[in-house]
């Protein structure tokens, strides 16, 4: 992930030094910011309020590096709330949901629900399938 990179050289910080941030090893922050394994959306959210930016900027969605009002912490049950919100205005069933995105009916109904954290690579894929924002999905923004 080239901004994420880039926002730890603006600061002069090692990979060490970020990978001390969200409690990791430095290799396996390495294979986050070399994009070898994707970073889970908690890992990404804090480094996110340590460099001031949004999740969106950090991903390549926006060059808007913040959003007004964004709040530090991921609202589970908004994004929840949200993901069915998504799915409704675009008149898809949750089983169609489900084969768009390659998992099961129960796992969508489980982010839905807010019983489980979405990964970063769905709502990637969300963001953009669907011309949406991913710190509004987790509840960091307003629209």
């Amino acid at each position: 992930m080239e901004r994420l990179k880039n926002l730890r050289d603006d600061i002069d910080l090692k990979q060490e030094d970020v990978a001390n941030i969200i409690g990791l090893k430095r290799s396996t922050y390495t294979s986050y910011e070399i994009g070898r394994d994707t970073i889970p959306i908690s890992h990404l959210n804090t480094l996110c309020n340590y460099f001031d930016v949004s999740i969106d900027y950090v991903l390549g969605l926006t060059d808007q590096k913040k959003y007004f009002n964004m709040k530090p912490d991921i609202d589970k049950a908004l994004t929840g709330k949200r993901l069915k919100l998504l799915r409704k205005e675009n008149n898809i069933t949750q089983i169609k949901m489900a084969e768009i995105l390659n998992i099961s009916r129960s796992t969508w109904t489980g982010y839905e629900s807010s019983k489980y954290q979405i990964p970063t690579l769905i709502l990637y894929e969300l963001a953009k399938r669907y011309h949406t924002s991913i710190d509004y999905l987790l509840g960091k923004i307003s629209k």
